[in-house]
This record gives C-alpha cells, sequence and structure tokens, in this order.
C-alpha cells in the first residue's frame, strides 16, 4: 500500500443535484469502532446515510457512505473530522489490524458555560443551536428560571477544536450567542472546571426506581406505544452461508443514526465488520447484511453469544432512544435517556432535537438537566426537561412525546 495523504484518505463527492446523495470514501488502517466513530461523526453533522458499503482485510479498510442532509453542510469541516478519526497509514504496517487503542485519549478539558438571560420562548434552542454550530458538545446543562422571568443557563461543555482555554475563543462564542440572543442576554462566563464534575458517580442517581423501570428496561417490554417504537425489526444470523464469517441480516425501519446504533452496539461487542452492505428504498425499509467476525478472527458460534447481540441489536432499533412524560407535582416533565458507548461518547444532537421540538410546538421550559445514570451494567445519558404549563399554554402530552420522537428519529411532523 502506497503513501496516502489526508487529502485520500477520505474523499467526499458533493452531490451536482438537489435531493441525490453526496459521497464519502473513507481508505485508511482499520482499528475496532472505526464504523462507529465514522458514523457518529456523520450524524452529528445532521447528515442521513442512505447506503453504505464496508470492508476490511483486517488491517486496511474501505468505507464508502451516501449521506443526504442540509444545504449548509460544512463539507470541509465534516472532512477534517474524518480523518481525525482516521488511523495513521504507518500503523498498519506489520500490525493486526484489530486491537485496542494502545493509549486512550486524554480526556477533553471542561468548561462551564454560564448565562444569564431574560426568558423567551426557544431560548434554549438557539443556544444549543450556536454550541453546535462552534462545535461545543453539551456533556451536563442545568437550566433554571427565576421569579422574576430572568433566565440562568449552566452548560458543562466539551470543546471539538480544544481551543475554548484561549480568550479569542470565549470572546467568539459569547459573540456567536450574543448574535443569536441579542438584547435577552445579560451577560455570558466560561471557565474552566474539572473533568469529574460531568463524571457519573452516586449523586448521579437522582431518578425515582418506577421512572427508571419505565423508560429506560433493559429488556424490550411487552407492551409499548406503537408511535415510540421503531417497527417491524427482523435480526437473524447464520453461520452456513461463509467459511469463516457469521452473516447478520438486519430489515427494520430507517430513522436517524440507524447505522451509528448497529455500529455501536458491534463496537461495544467488540465484533468486528469484514464486509457489510447497507441500503434504504423510498419507504423507508433498510436492509443491512454484515459478514462478522470475533475478535479472534473466529465466528460467533456460542449460542448464548449469538443471542445476547441479536437482542442487543433488535432492542437499539426498537428504541434506540426512551422518551416519557411523567407527573412532577402540579407539572409534567419530559424525559428522554439514550445508551451511552462503552467509549463514554453519547449520540449526538439529543438535546437540539429535544429543544427544537419543543420551541415547534411553542412549549416552554422552566428548567433542564443532563446527568448520566448506570442502569444495570449501562450507562444512559438522561434528559429531564421540566415543562412551563401556563395557563393556556398545555400541549396533550402524548403529543410532546410522540413530537419529540419523531424529532429524535428523524421521521416528518
Amino acid at each position: 500500500m502506497g503513501i496516502l495523504y489526508d487529502d485520500d484518505v477520505v474523499i467526499i463527492r458533493q452531490s451536482e443535484k438537489e435531493g441525490d446523495p453526496s459521497v464519502i470514501t473513507v481508505n485508511c488502517p482499520d482499528k475496532t469502532g472505526l464504523g462507529c466513530d465514522l458514523c457518529r461523526i456523520i450524524l452529528f453533522f445532521g447528515l442521513s446515510i442512505v447506503r453504505g458499503d464496508v470492508s476490511t482485510d483486517g488491517k486496511w479498510c474501505y468505507l464508502v457512505f451516501w449521506v443526504v442532509g442540509k444545504s449548509t453542510t460544512r463539507w470541509g469541516l465534516l472532512k477534517k473530522r474524518l480523518v481525525e478519526a482516521c488511523p495513521s497509514c504507518s500503523s498498519a504496517s506489520g500490525l493486526s489490524y484489530y486491537r485496542a487503542e494502545s493509549q486512550p485519549p486524554r480526556p477533553p478539558d471542561v468548561f462551564l458555560l454560564k448565562l444569564s438571560c431574560h426568558d423567551r420562548k426557544g431560548l434554549l434552542h438557539d443556544v444549543t443551536s450556536v454550541l453546535c454550530e462552534l462545535e461545543l458538545a453539551i456533556k451536563k446543562v442545568k437550566v433554571s428560571t427565576t421569579p422574576d422571568g430572568s433566565v440562568i443557563d449552566l452548560f458543562f461543555i466539551t470543546d471539538t477544536r480544544e481551543l475554548l482555554h484561549t480568550n479569542k475563543r470565549k470572546e467568539d462564542t459569547c459573540d456567536h450567542l450574543k448574535a443569536v440572543m441579542g438584547n435577552t442576554m445579560l451577560s455570558c462566563e466560561i471557565e474552566m472546571v474539572g473533568p469529574e464534575i460531568t463524571a457519573c458517580s452516586a449523586e448521579c442517581s437522582f431518578l425515582p426506581a418506577a421512572i427508571t423501570e419505565n423508560i429506560l428496561p433493559l429488556e424490550i417490554p411487552d407492551e409499548l406505544p406503537s408511535s415510540l417504537t421503531s417497527t417491524s425489526v427482523s435480526v437473524n444470523m447464520d453461520n452456513s452461508l461463509s467459511p469463516g464469517h457469521t452473516l447478520v441480516q438486519i430489515v427494520c425501519q430507517d430513522h436517524k443514526g440507524l447505522l451509528y446504533d448497529i455500529m455501536r452496539t458491534l463496537k461495544d461487542y467488540n465484533i468486528q465488520i469484514s464486509y457489510g452492505r447497507f441500503s434504504t428504498n423510498r419507504g423507508r425499509a433498510c436492509d443491512i447484511d454484515l459478514f462478522l467476525t470475533q475478535t479472534d478472527g473466529k465466528k460467533i458460534v456460542d449460542p448464548s453469544k449469538q443471542k445476547a447481540l441479536s437482542s442487543r441489536l433488535e432492542m437499539e432499533l426498537v428504541r434506540p432512544l426512551r422518551v416519557a412524560t411523567v407527573s412532577r407535582g402540579p407539572d409534567t416533565e419530559l424525559l428522554v435517556a439514550n445508551p451511552v458507548e462503552l467509549s463514554g461518547k453519547g449520540r449526538p444532537l439529543v438535546f437540539h432535537d429535544i429543544t427544537l421540538s419543543l420551541k415547534m410546538l411553542h412549549t416552554c421550559i422552566f428548567s433542564a438537566e443532563i446527568r448520566r445514570r448506570m442502569i444495570g451494567d449501562r450507562e444512559f445519558e438522561v434528559y429531564r426537561v421540566l415543562l412551563d404549563e401556563g395557563e393556556g399554554l398545555a400541549v396533550p402530552r402524548s403529543k410532546i412525546e410522540e413530537q419529540v420522537w419523531k424529532m429524535l428519529m428523524g421521521w416528518k411532523q
């Protein structure tokens, strides 16, 4: 394999006709979980994968994604982030492709963004949109409304660009927020805090047990509202069609981040894809064929391992996120939860989509929190949003759940 430069590692061919997919090609050394990392970045940039091909020889990989999305996509920045996720070409020389990273990456610095402002409808979504645009990832948030109508927002964030420690990046962030918030912004402060502030500990156990059992089941409940699930999921495993691989065939309904949900599940189970093909049709039906091996290069023949992987894939495709509304005293609280990767990464844009849904419903937010909580042996990111249901402002709970779910799944409202 010759020398590859950054321009060759990731090639993006933008569509020439509106509505046609753009094509992203990745050609680089492989590593366990690379497909998950790439799909997560594509999801963060607001793109949907409508077709995909993945292949590897155990050392080098070749991936092609056909994507559709916004006309405002920053293709140059997307390419840069994808290149950064790929191993260097020198790492493939004489080494087995599938391996854990020899040195885990250093945890990113955590910063506290403190905003004080006058309240208005859609304010929290507008702030969240600015942070996403600036590649500032929200790790934890605490939003509260004071009796005089002002709002204090505390965002614990990390910077993808790793520049938030500089005065220029801080000033630029506050300037962008000011441009969107206008005169409603009273103050903007950014300071570095310790990473332990976002760590999940015993103090994160802030959910009542009844709520945990209802919206965070580790198995698929017998009865679920059809409006809050993805229907018709089929996962089949076959060891007879390939001499060296387990074939997993999945048929399901498409949703935003579908390929990411599959890839993160395989990454958590330390399963490698030797070859895979993914496609969707206009009716939102997806067909996925994956030829898999374990870390030892062998098929998945243990029935218990087959059942565990099959059940987890089905669970993640039926309910990649959990959405519910509950009573909190006289008020309504919206709860949304999504699994966290074993690597510690959460699902992109969840808070962005929650706040956008509520803005579209003309529903105000009184307070909001993001925390992480261990349920069984899995970690979840849990969003608690207390809704402001003033006189004449109440929206039926079923409508709130359905609208938020559809937004998170990328389905038409």
